[in-house]
């Protein structure tokens, strides 16, 4: 599995300093499970903080090279890297599995038209996280973004209007976005995806449906 599209820095600090919300957290560590690349770049965030917490207990004030020296401790010693997850059979990744409580077999899916569906997962107020199938060939319609919105594909695969995205890789949609995603033929496209606020939909018939689909 080749994985082109990585987690942005500020995701992976968030995420190693617990500030993340529940559904952006899932999607992070879904991915991280399935990315040696960003696991080892987490693994170095990690160490970094880990670092400053143990200089603040030591010292009563932190002088102006503090992170500078932390930096240079932990390139001498290298970051500590993070278990690599065993590997599983199935779609779902381990920490997903585990969240769900099975595979996609376990999975209580809802249509929301076009053969496209849903699972609405339980996380907490801050934002949302939800599993989607989305049949190969099929679209889902075309939207923009109030906030943040994490999509992580775990099988098949989907362009949209500015890239393509493969198994393990994340896209990373903001309010400059706007865009129209479609399932490559001949796999479903299953994906992970998190939003802190709703999506802003051009067609009438989505945004009707909008709030019963909590999209």
């Amino acid at each position: 599995m080749k994985i082109t599209h990585h987690l942005s820095d500020k995701l992976l600090m968030a995420y190693s300093a617990g500030t993340l919300p529940e559904a952006f957290n899932l999607v992070v560590a879904t991915h991280i499970s399935m990315c040696d690349e960003c696991r080892a770049r987490l693994a170095e965030f990690d160490a970094v903080g880990g670092a400053l917490i143990e200089a603040t207990e030591t010292t009563t004030t932190m002088g102006s090279d503090a992170l500078a020296a932390t930096l240079a401790r932990i390139k001498a010693g290298g970051p500590t890297e993070r278990a690599v997850p065993a590997p599983r059979a199935g779609v779902l990744p381990q920490p997903l599995h585990d969240y769900v409580g099975g595979d996609v077999e376990s999975v209580a899916w809802r249509s929301v038209g076009g053969g496209v569906k849903q699972a609405i997962l339980r996380t907490s107020e801050h934002a949302s996280a939800r599993l989607l199938f989305i049949p190969g060939g099929a679209a889902v319609p075309d939207h923009g973004h109030r906030g943040t919105e994490l999509t992580l594909v775990l099988q098949g695969a989907f362009a949209d209007e500015h890239d393509r995205f493969g198994p393990g890789d994340i896209e990373i949609a903001n309010e400059d976005l706007h865009h129209q995603p479609v399932a490559e033929p001949g796999v479903d496209c299953i994906c992970l995806a998190a939003t802190d606020a709703p999506l802003k939909f051009r067609a009438f018939l989505p945004r009707l449906a909008q709030p019963f689909l909590q999209i």
